[in-house]
């Protein structure tokens, strides 16, 4: 990862994290996840021929989907509040 994306995550975990030491809960995942997916997206907007990447993307996509999936059967308060958080659509 470049510095920039280092910092980047650092932000993305600290404003989803629940308590201060928190790098794994659904919501920082996810949240980590569709920063990547962001990027990637944009990546190959540009090289649209970068089937390796694309492949990558479908794979963190499927991930991000499971994550709220499992959020939603078991928390449906937390689900509701990352999907206004991170401007998703479900």
């Amino acid at each position: 990862m470049t510095d920039a994306a280092m910092v980047s995550k650092g932000k993305v975990v600290s404003t989803n994290q629940r308590h201060g030491k928190d790098t794994g809960s659904p919501e920082v995942q996810i949240a980590v996840l569709t920063e990547r997916i962001k990027d990637l997206t944009e990546h190959l907007k540009e090289h649209m021929k970068d089937n390796h990447s694309r492949r990558g993307l479908v794979l963190m996509a499927s991930r991000r989907n499971r994550l709220l999936k499992y959020l939603a059967n078991n928390d449906r308060p937390r689900y509701q509040q990352v999907l206004e958080r991170l401007g998703l659509r479900k």
